[in-house]
């Protein structure tokens, strides 16, 4: 699908929340095929990503609302010895995250958006837990974004919150962004709390945004 023209986003979608509403409505009329393949297309450049390819603990997110599929890359993660990590919301705590450590095996239930997640008493225990700057990667979910790697999220604010540490020197994940094509518009109005991306990805593109590189920030990490 082609990118929502409109370069300044202001006459047909006067705030982020209409743009928001537009975007979720154009990736829940996608037909379960055409879900199915933009999923398979997405896992298929996410595979070839050097970030992805070297990473060995691996947040990604299980698709709700429409959300492009990243659940193919599971399988193919945990064949490399890669740890995968969903996010849990965070028990007594306003719009933040906990990352948990994930296997087919672990006890899971739907959280208050109806989104599955790690059951919070499982994910209570530390050591099922990793600090989110010790992940090497962290997929998430986008609703838009737009050719310069600018993004919009859900409007919980619940990523901005948890990433808010990268914005300062330290050891932080990759951050990449994915989306239906569809969800592309030419100039995307943003907020001074989103967090910036690596990389955004979605069933036809990758996007690096066009900011200076920041310095390599990594340190050695180790299982909490």
């Amino acid at each position: 699908m082609h990118a929502l023209h409109d370069p300044l986003v202001s006459a047909t979608f006067s705030s982020r929340r209409q743009l928001r509403q537009e975007l979720r409505r154009r990736r829940r009329a996608l037909s379960p095929q055409q879900r199915r393949r933009a999923g398979s297309a997405l896992c298929r450049r996410l595979r070839q990503l050097p970030e992805v390819r070297r990473a060995r603990r691996v947040a990604l997110y299980l698709p709700n609302d429409g959300e492009i599929d990243p659940r193919s890359l599971i399988p193919w993660l945990t064949r490399r010895g890669v740890r995968v990590y969903l996010p849990v919301l965070k028990p007594l705590s306003e719009n933040s995250l906990w990352f948990v450590h994930y296997h087919p095996g672990t006890p899971m239930r739907r959280n208050r958006f109806g989104i599955p997640e790690p059951q919070t008493r499982h994910g209570a225990h530390r050591a099922r837990r990793l600090a989110t700057w010790a992940l090497d990667l962290i997929l998430l979910p986008l609703v838009g974004f737009d050719e310069q790697g600018q993004r919009m999220g859900m409007g919980g604010g619940f990523y901005d919150r948890s990433l808010a540490f990268t914005r300062r020197p330290g050891p932080r994940p990759t951050l990449i962004g994915l989306a239906h094509d569809c969800q592309r518009v030419d100039h995307l109005p943003t907020a001074p709390w989103d967090v910036p991306l690596d990389a955004i990805v979605s069933d036809a593109r990758v996007v690096h945004p066009e900011v200076a590189r920041r310095p390599d920030r990594r340190c050695s990490k180790s299982e909490p």
